[in-house]
């Protein structure tokens, strides 16, 4: 079943080769065949640009009223690629390698060597739309280092890359709207995809103004939805963020893969109490020049600024040398997790460690003194100067903190704590990004394939842009080349009817229940389930118990859940109820994927398996494989393996002292 579809040669050889004998659609048949695009972030907006671009009919969908409203805007500190500006040793194997390695060996090598060589283009291709990447004195494009590598490979704009990324493939998509080739559904959510003879031959839409189901056909399908974290309710994605698109293919058939595989983002705002719904990202980058540190006594309740430098811990620097503050995010998500559960976090919660920027503002502005020739400047003035720096390189991070804190953290230091920010797992596709549903495809962090066990920062942006850009243009035309002869099928065909039946009848029956209460309540409960059980760290006492507790959560869900208003009408109530209701079913399948992978691996930590040393312990003897999971019914899923060969990226214990 598992046909990963991986070109034969040399791994630095596959994607031209694939490229120079994929199967081609001509520009008058383009014309003729339709495909549905889901979602309008990153991956979705540059597939149908793409797409449009090449003459196909585009329909592109997304929940919110415009397609800049995607959550890829929330990404701040950059965009990885192995352009080597800095001239510091860094190449394409190496971009390559470091992710390979980041995902602690738990990713496709074929997949993650592609990603890297078309990184190089991705960026010549933003700047030609008009992407303001920060640049250099001379006008040369800047870069900056990110966790998990001793390279200056991350091209960035401020602290807004992902939304500068966005309008630039959004122009692009309106472009191929007004030219005809993109049809853009605004205010859609899909809720089941059509399968005609085994193939995804179209969707069932609600339209969320008017609570309308309609029924649209395609030739090919691709899911562009983003990522599951709001599983856990209380993450860094947007509160829309769903992962209804996924689920439905997936009890169509389409194979979930690694979805235990989670991503803890160490530099969050730390919770401040059972008010909030959403945590707030202090992007990667500030580790690329801010220091992490807890007292060095436990229990130390003075303020940042009046403990000493002798009595702080660079806990980071001090563990880790050679990468120091920029170790991959999953280990340093653990290590400050470590740090506070022995005694040693700050703040009234004392769930969180320092972040501080103090030695890099006077570093900087010793350099300004220099550069600009200066003499007889005190410290303050050169704390001002370096200030300025800062705040051209990090000013909106740090502009967000301060509103949301109320601190200000040119002057003391910022308190940070891990949360949950990225799902590496998805729906299992194989190296043309298709599912186990012919004529089905998921892109970008909607599929398992680039990232292994935990995902290197910067790597999301490269990921998404690659599938729809570069990518899914040469493998979807290898699809439909087949499918020449197949005419648009009309939405009234019985397997259409059928597909909105269950939809209409799945949105009756949670309307139906009239319980006592709200869906928000029951995804407030799911979420610290998982986020107890199955989150930082899983044990197999916890996610047994886990499993029992959101089987009896889903139970009261379908009995107890009040949703106001009516069907066809706005009704945000019901669409949350309708994500929150797959969102309990994922949790489940999380946890039993959890429980299954008795090892730890990346961002996957379990508790019976980890070092000396508290590291996580790997088991490729038995564990060297993508889980992916096969829906069968009602908690009832059956696994299977696709088994993970590394010819060139041999895996070894990941070190980074």
């Amino acid at each position: 079943m598992l046909n990963s579809k991986i070109p034969p040669g040399a791994l630095e050889n596959k994607w031209n080769d694939y490229k120079g004998h994929v199967k081609l659609v001509n520009p008058s048949n383009k014309r003729n065949i339709e495909i549905i695009i889901v979602g309008t972030g990153l991956a979705g907006a540059s597939a149908a640009s793409s797409l449009g671009e090449l003459g196909y009919k585009v329909k592109a969908f997304c929940f919110q009223d415009s397609p800049r409203r995607a959550h890829s805007i929330a990404a701040q500190g950059g965009i990885n690629a192995a352009k080597n500006y800095q001239n510091d040793g860094d190449s394409v194997f190496r971009l390559f390698y470091d992710t390979v390695k980041g995902g602690d060996y738990r990713a496709r090598e074929a997949n993650v060597h592609r990603l890297a060589e078309v990184s190089v283009s991705i960026i010549d291709q933003c700047v030609a739309q008009g992407v303001p990447f920060a640049r250099e004195y001379g006008g040369l494009l800047s870069n900056r280092s990110f966790g998990g590598t001793q390279v200056q490979r991350t091209f960035y704009a401020a602290g807004q890359t992902g939304q500068q990324l966005l309008i630039g493939a959004y122009q692009s998509l309106e472009r191929q709207v007004a030219l005809g080739n993109v049809e853009m559904y605004a205010r859609h959510e899909m809720l089941d995809i059509v399968k005609i003879d085994g193939k995804a031959r179209g969707i069932i839409a609600r339209n969320l103004v008017t609570g309308k189901l309609e029924r649209h056909f395609g030739h090919a399908v691709l899911l562009c939805s983003g990522g599951y974290g709001n599983v856990f309710y209380l993450s860094t994605n947007a509160l829309g963020s769903n992962v209804t698109a996924s689920w439905k293919a997936h009890k169509q058939g389409a194979l979930f893969g690694n979805p235990c595989f989670t991503q803890i983002h160490p530099t969050c705002i730390p919770v401040s109490g059972d008010h909030q719904s959403k945590l707030t990202l202090m992007s990667e980058s500030l580790r690329n020049d801010g220091r992490i540190w807890v007292p060095l006594k436990p229990n130390d309740t003075r303020k940042a600024a009046d403990i000493p430098e002798d009595e702080r811990d660079y806990y980071l620097e001090r563990r880790y040398p050679a990468f120091g503050n920029l170790v991959p995010r999953d280990v340093a998500s653990r290590a400050a997790k470590e740090r506070c559960d022995a005694g040693y976090g700050v703040g009234n919660s004392k769930q969180a460690v320092y972040l501080d920027f103090a030695s890099s503002i006077q570093r900087y502005g010793q350099a300004e003194v220099s550069k600009r020739g200066l003499s007889n400047i005190d410290h303050a003035g050169v704390m001002a100067l370096g200030e300025e720096v800062v705040k051209e390189k990090y000013g909106n991070l740090f502009d967000m903190y301060q509103k949301i804190t109320g601190e200000n953290p040119y002057e003391t230091a910022m308190r940070i704590y891990p949360a949950v920010h990225y799902t590496m797992g998805g729906l299992w596709v194989d190296y043309e990004l298709m599912t186990t549903v012919p004529g089905l495809y998921a892109l970008g962090e909607a599929n398992f394939s680039d990232h292994g066990a935990n995902r290197l920062g910067a790597s999301a942006l490269m990921q998404g842009l690659a599938d729809g850009y570069f990518v899914i243009p040469y493998t979807v035309g290898n699809y439909l080349a087949d499918q020449l002869a197949v005419k648009s099928i009309p939405v009234d065909h019985p397997a259409f009817l059928q597909a909105e039946k269950e939809v209409s009848d799945r949105i009756n029956r949670l309307m139906s229940i009239q319980g006592k209460q709200t869906a928000e309540s029951f995804h407030k409960r799911l979420g610290k389930i998982m986020w107890n059980k199955c989150g930082m760290a899983r044990s197999e006492e916890g996610l047994k118990e886990a499993i029992e507790e959101i089987r009896a959560l889903k139970k009261e869900f379908w009995s107890d859940l009040r949703i106001p208003g009516i069907v066809e009408e706005m009704n945000p109530e019901l669409d949350k109820a309708n994500r929150v209701a797959d969102f309990i079913e994922l949790g489940e399948l999380m946890c039993i994927d959890a429980l299954d992978r008795n090892e730890s691996c990346g961002g996957h930590f379990r508790e019976e398996s980890q070092t000396e040393e508290g590291e996580a312990k790997r088991d490729d003897q038995d564990f060297a494989y993508v889980s992916a999971w096969e829906f069968k019914g009602e908690h009832n899923w059956e696994l299977h393996k696709e088994p993970l060969e590394f010819e060139v990226a041999k895996p070894s214990q990941r070190s980074y002292k």
